[in-house]
């Protein structure tokens, strides 16, 4: 079978990026052939064909998460949430090669997609649902606590201040004046990011501030933590490694191994929460197959207003 996919040739950014017809493998045991109806857009999608140097590993196939429909199992192999029959609806995550009109992945990385869950959402549940899951981790978050989560209009803080609701963690966001309604409906206080941010915050939190979660990755949000959390164990970023490094807090990445394996293993709750209605994943732009450097242009503006996905046409 043929598919379309988007590949990196090397690593000079979109314009390295080629979008090529190519020869579909089919699925061996413990893999899956599916059919792409969407496909996640995230800004790693292209840093990581960026960090490469080696020749070697190019061309390389873009694109971490995907949801779509079996077009057919190896044999004896069953998806990771059991079952599977060609046709149904499925999601998958830290797959590679996710932008394409079909992709064959391990098995072990492919569950059932609700069916109230839509195919845009469903495609960027994964990546951002299980960061924000393991920053309550990394964290220790626990009831009654309050957290402040820096880049809360974000996809990451979208879902973190969800989950934290149901577990009745208050989340004190930053974000710009024109996203605090995004702040408020999923559940966040807001706070303007900016000179004086500190103050503002200890206006939200009279009673102080337990944890600090960075997913903005500046330097006014990394000293603004440390300056209203005591504990540095209680302060996490997944975007400026450099300075938790310097400063001796903690960065997590989703090549950790232990985040590794708490990610893969809290994809089954955020498919539960997802069917729900409980995590919601707020979409703000599909793009054709075909416009996907586009469709990065707008993720790495860090400004698109919520996930955005790739429909094959």
């Amino acid at each position: 079978m043929r598919t379309q996919r988007w590949v990196a040739t090397g690593s000079g950014g979109l314009d390295d990026f080629a979008f090529i017809d190519d020869e579909l493998p089919p699925p061996g045991p413990g893999e899956v052939s599916i059919r792409v109806r969407a496909a996640g857009v995230n800004p790693a999608d292209l840093k990581h064909a960026k960090r490469l140097t080696d020749p070697s590993q190019f061309p390389l196939p873009i694109g971490y998460e995907v949801a779509g429909e079996i077009l057919e199992l190896g044999p004896d192999t069953e998806i990771a949430s059991g079952g599977g029959a060609v046709g149904d609806g499925v999601l998958a995550f830290r797959v590679q090669g996710g932008y394409a009109t079909a992709v064959t992945v391990p098995a072990g990385k492919v569950f059932a997609k609700p069916d109230d869950l839509g195919w845009p959402e469903a495609a960027n549940l994964f990546l951002a649902g299980s960061t924000a899951a393991d920053l309550l981790r990394a964290s220790h978050a626990e009831r009654d606590e309050t957290v402040l989560m820096h880049g809360a209009s974000g996809a990451v803080g979208v879902a973190l201040m969800q989950m934290a609701r149901l577990r009745g963690i208050r989340v004190i966001g930053t974000a710009s004046a024109k996203n605090f309604a995004r702040i408020r409906e999923f559940g966040g206080i807001p706070v303007e990011y900016g000179p004086g941010l500190v103050d503002r915050v200890r206006s939200a939190a009279p009673d102080g501030v337990d944890i600090a979660l960075d997913a903005a990755g500046t330097d006014e949000a990394i000293d603004a933590s440390l300056a209203l959390v005591a504990d540095r164990n209680r302060i996490v970023t997944v975007a400026n490694p450099q300075r938790a490094a310097a400063d001796g807090f903690l960065a997590l990445g989703g090549a950790q191994p232990e985040s590794l394996d708490f990610r893969d293993a809290v994809r089954s709750n955020l498919v539960r929460l997802a069917s729900s209605g409980d995590l919601v994943v707020p979409i703000a732009r599909t793009f054709p197959l075909s416009e996907a450097k586009a469709a990065l242009e707008l993720v790495g503006s860090g400004h698109p207003g919520g996930k955005v996905a790739l429909i094959p046409e």
